[in-house]
C-alpha cells in the first residue's frame, strides 16, 4: 500500500494537529531527524520514512551517478513515490497543516516532491538543498513557505545555487527565507533554530 511504500517511523501527535515529514540525508534512516521532529513541535504527527536507495550501502531517496549528478529518470520515479506516500498519510490523518523539513539528499526529494505536488504542502524546509537542474512546477507555489538553509562555504551545495533555487522560488510566487552560516555542509545551531520557528509554536519567520 502506498502509506507503507517506506520503511518509515510515525511518532503520533494530537489528533487534527499538524503533520511533519523528515527526509533524512545520504546514510541517514528514518531515525536520522524522527527527534527533532518531535522537537520542532509537541502536538505534530512526524512521519520519517528511509529512502529506498542504497548508494554502496548507505540509503538515499534517488539515484545518482556521480557528486551532484542526479539520474533524472529514477529522480521522477522517486517524487512521483514520495508524494504518493506523503498524499496518503494526509488522507488517512487529516491533518490541520501538512509540512516538510529535509537535509541533503532529503531536501533534494522534499524540493523536488515540491515542484511535483505543490499542493501537497503548506510549508517546507530545504537544509542544504542541491538542485543542480532547472526544476518544472506542476501547479503553482504562490504562497508557499520555504525556508532554505545552507553554508556559505559548503563544497557539495555551493552557495551559487542555493541563490539561484532561492530567486526561482520567488519567482514562482513562494514566500522565501533564507538562514546561511559560514561553514560547510554540516548543520549548525542558527539553522536549526531556524527551522523551529519556522515550523514549530515560536515566534514565525518568513511570514
Amino acid at each position: 500500500m502506498t502509506w507503507d511504500s517506506y520503511i518509515h517511523k510515525v511518532l503520533p501527535g494530537e489528533p487534527g494537529g499538524p503533520m511533519l515529514f523528515m527526509f533524512h540525508g545520504t546514510g541517514g534512516d528514518e531515525d536520522q531527524f524522527a527527534a527533532f521532529g518531535r522537537e520542532i513541535s509537541a502536538t505534530a504527527t512526524v512521519v520519517a520514512p528511509r529512502g529506498d536507495v542504497s548508494e554502496y550501502g548507505a540509503a538515499r531517496f534517488f539515484r545518482r551517478t556521480g557528486e551532484g549528478v542526479y539520474d533524472m529518470e529514477d529522480l521522477a520515479r522517486a517524487s512521483t513515490k514520495a508524494a504518493a506516500f506523503v498524499k496518503a498519510h494526509v488522507e488517512m490523518n487529516r491533518p490541520s497543516a501538512v509540512l516538510g523539513l529535509g537535509y541533503s539528499n532529503g531536501a533534494n526529494i522534499l524540493a523536488s516532491t515540491l515542484f511535483a505536488a505543490p499542493q501537497l504542502l503548506d510549508a517546507a524546509v530545504l537544509m542544504h538543498p542541491l538542485i543542480p537542474f532547472e526544476p518544472q512546477v506542476a501547479g503553482s507555489l504562490a504562497g508557499k513557505r520555504v525556508l532554505l538553509t545552507a553554508g556559505r562555504r559548503d563544497p557539495i551545495c555551493p552557495a551559487s545555487l542555493t541563490l539561484r533555487l532561492e530567486a526561482y522560488l520567488r519567482d514562482e510566487g513562494a514566500n522565501v527565507t533564507v538562514e546561511w552560516h559560514d561553514g560547510g555542509h554540516e548543520l549548525r545551531p542558527n539553522e536549526i533554530a531556524a527551522a523551529r520557528r519556522f515550523l514549530g509554536s515560536g515566534p514565525p519567520i518568513g511570514g
